[in-house]
């Protein structure tokens, strides 16, 4: 698993990996740790999230961006199972021909933060993506970006929300990108909040840290069903 910043860890899918006797080796890229140079048909690339973007691909103060985004297309090329996370997903879509840029809205267009709990729309049934199997149409996820994924030309989009199109994408038969949140935790989101303060005061306002302490309480004891079994499915669908 590749880590891009201490806050932002696997959480409920290293949970749930060992679970099932998985081993999970974590990358602390930031740190300088070495990404995997192997490509094993039985080993999930799971990419995680970092307030950085594709446009820090040449930034002197993420030089493991680039390496990262050349063994994603490594991976593809291989037919190798990839999970991306939020930033991870944006790099796989990159990898696979698309992009990511900032989230617009509105007629004229402004930026958007999407930051907190809201919901994602399946566009494809559970009989069509296996994936989605025992999910309702709709499931409220976490939000936590201020870009949207361009699709590459062969990805299956999975998932939308009301202002991001992009929310959850398959390319080709092992490689899934997910733009939100559901591998957080109620004490990862704690961190989370007081950590990335500015960005969430810049999307939700000046009382956006307490809103968002106050829903947490509400959301987390309602989704965690639903975001075990999204969980699941995605590792259960890497394996093949």
């Amino acid at each position: 698993m590749v880590q891009h910043i201490p806050r932002e860890g696997p959480g409920l899918l290293a949970e749930i990996a060992r679970e099932w006797g998985l081993a999970v080796e974590m990358c602390r890229a930031w740190a300088g740790e070495p990404l995997p140079r192997d490509h094993p048909a039985d080993q999930v690339l799971v990419v995680m999230g970092g307030p950085m973007g594709v446009a820090d691909l040449e930034n002197p103060d993420t030089p493991w961006l680039s390496p990262t985004l050349h063994l994603l297309r490594q991976r593809l090329e291989l037919n190798r199972p990839i999970l991306g996370v939020c930033l991870g997903a944006q790099l796989l879509a990159l990898a696979a021909g698309g992009g990511a840029v900032p989230l617009l809205v509105g007629e004229p267009p402004v930026p958007l933060k999407e930051v907190g709990f809201g919901a994602i729309s399946f566009t494809r049934s559970a009989d069509q993506e296996p994936v989605l199997a025992g999910l309702s149409p709709s499931q409220v996820v976490l939000h936590w970006h201020g870009d949207r994924i361009l699709l590459p030309p062969k990805a299956t989009l999975l998932a939308s929300s009301l202002h991001c199109p992009e929310q959850l994408f398959r390319v080709g038969r092992l490689a899934y990108g997910l733009q939100f949140h559901c591998e957080v935790g109620p004490m990862d989101l704690v961190r989370w909040i007081a950590e990335d303060d500015a960005f969430v005061r810049a999307a939700l306002g000046a009382g956006g840290p307490q809103w968002l302490r106050e829903q947490a309480s509400l959301w987390f004891p309602a989704v965690d069903g639903a975001w075990r079994q999204l969980l699941t499915n995605l590792l259960h669908a890497c394996f093949g």
